[in-house]
């Protein structure tokens, strides 16, 4: 009897787990629990992507607008990657001290590696840049180099000749640029050769562009072999000069950005059509340079405050031409 009583309670006891087991109560359950962690995924996601397309927004615009005429498989990427070129340039003008400014490159650093081993910080532009890599095999080796020669600038000294801002340039625009042309599937040697020159331009009319904004702190990145050949001091581009021999200084820069264009032009016949959305940027170096150049080389004129209100425009043309 006692044994009876055992194998019914067992016997029970099974159907319940089995009862348990497909409750439709839990199951249902388990089905919330799903939607609502993908809901939260999407939200998380639609949320770092605008977190990334505003700060691109208000802190590159030029990049911005260029991002938007890239093919739709390659955009999100893209702003992704100037949204992590935006912060690495904030680091320098944000701290006050250096040693927080390498702790900010060292957590970039340590990101770009657990992002490799798909643990990225749980943070939106990190998550962006993550889903990047992993959209498009990105080379660590690129992010790192921007990383690296971001943290060299903050010594927060001008560069000593054209070259060093040249080095500075490809190890920052041109590295972004090899790795914009990997979002949009291509690997080819020609096009890669492209990205320096431009990238390269693009340094050296950052530069440039920034001269008035450092020059009201009381600071000046130029090169110091062309400043010492014109005989153009620090103080002359504190105090705003407009004189002949700063614009001499500004003239020998614009024109070294020039010929990387050229040079990027000069084989362009050998340049895949699909690489052409990548080198857009040409357009907003070539309205800078022309702008310079109709202020005489005067870096401070009022003129080259103002944002050209046809540039979208002229980007828009450029793409649906096909040609840098």
């Amino acid at each position: 009897m006692a044994a009876g009583f055992s194998t019914k309670r067992g016997l029970f006891s099974s159907k319940t787990l089995l009862f348990t087991k497909i409750s439709p109560s839990s199951v249902f359950t388990q089905r919330v629990d799903s939607v609502r962690a993908a809901s939260s995924s999407t939200t998380d996601s639609q949320h770092n992507e605008k977190f990334c397309l505003e700060l691109v927004r208000s802190r590159d615009y030029d990049g911005f607008v260029s991002s938007l005429l890239l093919p739709e498989e390659a955009r999100r990427s893209s702003l992704a990657l100037r949204a992590f070129n935006v912060e690495l340039a904030q680091v320098k003008d944000s701290v006050s001290q250096k040693t927080i400014g390498l702790m900010r490159m060292q957590f970039w650093k340590t990101a770009i590696d657990e992002m490799y081993r798909d643990e990225p910080p749980n943070q939106p532009v990190t998550a962006e840049l993550w889903r990047a890599v992993r959209k498009h095999y990105l080379t660590k080796r690129w992010l790192l180099k921007v990383i690296t020669e971001r943290e060299k600038d903050l010594d927060d000294r001008a560069y000593r000749n054209l070259q060093e801002l040249e080095g500075y340039a490809e190890n920052t625009q041109s590295s972004l640029m090899y790795l914009l042309l990997e979002c949009l599937g291509l690997k080819n040697v020609h096009a890669d050769h492209a990205a320096s020159h431009i990238g390269k331009a693009q340094g050296i009319v950052t530069c440039l562009r920034a001269t008035p904004y450092h020059s009201s702190r009381r600071k000046v990145y130029l090169p110091m072999d062309i400043c010492m050949l014109h005989g153009a001091s620090q103080e002359d581009f504190i105090r705003g000069s407009r004189e002949q021999h700063v614009r001499d200084v500004v003239y020998d820069i614009a024109s070294q950005a020039h010929v990387h264009l050229q040079h990027a032009r000069s084989f362009s016949h050998s340049v895949p059509a699909a690489a052409m959305p990548a080198f857009l940027q040409t357009v907003v170096l070539e309205d800078y340079l022309q702008r310079i150049r109709k202020a005489d080389f005067d870096v401070f004129h009022p003129s080259l405050k103002n944002r050209n209100p046809l540039l979208p425009i002229q980007l828009y043309l450029r793409s649906w031409k096909k040609t840098y």
